[in-house]
């Protein structure tokens, strides 16, 4: 086939495909611009149906999560405000946005909890995981692994010496920056995994020593609080809050992010 006759088909299965690739696309954009228009107009509940319309047809993405908990919050629903801040930080962990307005809807919350003192590297570390999504640093893996190829292409075909000796360091630089990322996002992912956490949804629960109805309640959490769930037992999460404390209640009272 000659090049001119492979542009033609090219060019003709792209004007094909890429109005049945888009069409679900249009439908979803639609509708969330239908739901940011509702949001706009001061119609917090539409929009959040709006919203929540789109998460159900798996439309799922930071933007959605961060509008939506903005709805929740305009509509005095602070709990679930938090739950979709929550949610949506979890997909884009970095965006200054969304950690401002998790920071801002804690302060409406009724249960004031400081955290605990963490070891500086610790801190530091989580922050260096936690900078970037984790598809964006497989974004960018991919590309730094395509530039190394380039330069490694380079290095065979060059008869440069010194073309030869920069383009081979420079792609193990790129690949060594590709592994990295890969290895920065693997991580992410492996934090937000291996940290399951929740919202109370209870307006008040008593949060009990042991998994029993009858042990002692230690601490009284109300809605909006957010928990770290370290496992189950008898029908009931174990929890523990930001400053160390530690407790038991029932998998209904929280919603998990």
């Amino acid at each position: 086939m000659k090049f001119d006759q492979f542009k033609i088909w090219f060019c003709l299965l792209v004007m094909i495909g890429l109005p049945v690739l888009s069409f679900g696309e249009d439908g979803s954009q639609a509708l969330f611009e239908k739901a940011n228009t509702y949001y706009s107009k001061n119609k917090y509940k539409e929009a959040i149906g709006a919203y929540n319309q789109l998460l159900k047809s798996d439309e799922v993405s930071a933007n959605v999560y961060f509008n939506l908990g903005n709805a929740y919050y305009k509509d005095g629903d602070i709990a679930s405000a938090l739950l979709y801040f929550e949610k949506a930080h979890k997909l884009s962990p970095g965006d200054d946005d969304i950690n401002f307005n998790i920071r801002f809807a804690n302060a409406r919350t009724t249960d004031k909890i400081d955290e605990a003192p963490e070891f500086f590297l610790s801190k530091w570390w989580r922050g260096v995981v936690l900078a970037i999504a984790a598809d964006t640093l497989g974004v960018i893996a991919v590309i730094f692994f395509l530039i190394g190829s380039g330069l490694l292409i380079l290095y065979f075909f060059s008869i440069s010496g010194s073309v030869k000796k920069a383009s081979f360091f420079s792609a193990l630089i790129s690949f060594f920056l590709g592994i990295v990322a890969i290895f920065i996002g693997g991580s992410q992912v492996s934090y937000f995994n291996g940290n399951k956490q929740g919202i109370v949804f209870t307006s008040s629960v008593n949060v009990k020593g042991s998994p029993a109805d009858q042990a002692t309640t230690v601490f009284v959490l109300h809605d909006g609080t957010k928990v770290n769930v370290l496992g189950n037992a008898n029908g009931w999460l174990r929890i523990k809050l930001a400053n160390g404390n530690e407790g038991w209640l029932k998998p209904s009272d929280i919603k998990e992010i």
